[in-house]
């Protein structure tokens, strides 16, 4: 049951961000995050929610989180390069960006 309820809250999540309620989107994360503290996906989402929010140091937070939980994911590891760009640590950000481009090397970054 709690795996059916986190993935419901994940949706949710989902669905508001898409609607730019990205304050409502973090809620549903949160919750998600009560049921599963790794759930890797979440972490990833949250962290675009905290960026669309203006709070990069809590997005890069996330995006950290998510590399953790799915070492293996492209996508958490290109957020998090985008991330330590933004935030000025380019050495940080081009290992990010060629862990990236090991685990899918025919995708251009």
């Amino acid at each position: 049951m709690a795996t059916q309820d986190k993935i419901a809250l994940y949706k949710s999540g989902m669905i508001k961000f898409s609607q730019q309620d990205f304050a409502g989107a973090l809620d549903d994360f949160a919750q998600a995050l009560d049921l599963d503290p790794k759930f890797a996906d979440v972490h990833q989402s949250m962290a675009h929610c905290h960026e669309k929010l203006g709070d990069l140091d809590q997005a890069l937070s996330c995006a950290q989180k998510a590399v953790e939980y799915n070492p293996d994911d492209f996508l958490a590891h290109t957020s998090l390069s985008m991330f330590y760009q933004r935030k000025g640590m380019i050495p940080e950000a081009e290992q990010e960006k060629a862990i990236a481009a090991q685990l899918q090397p025919e995708n251009p970054l």
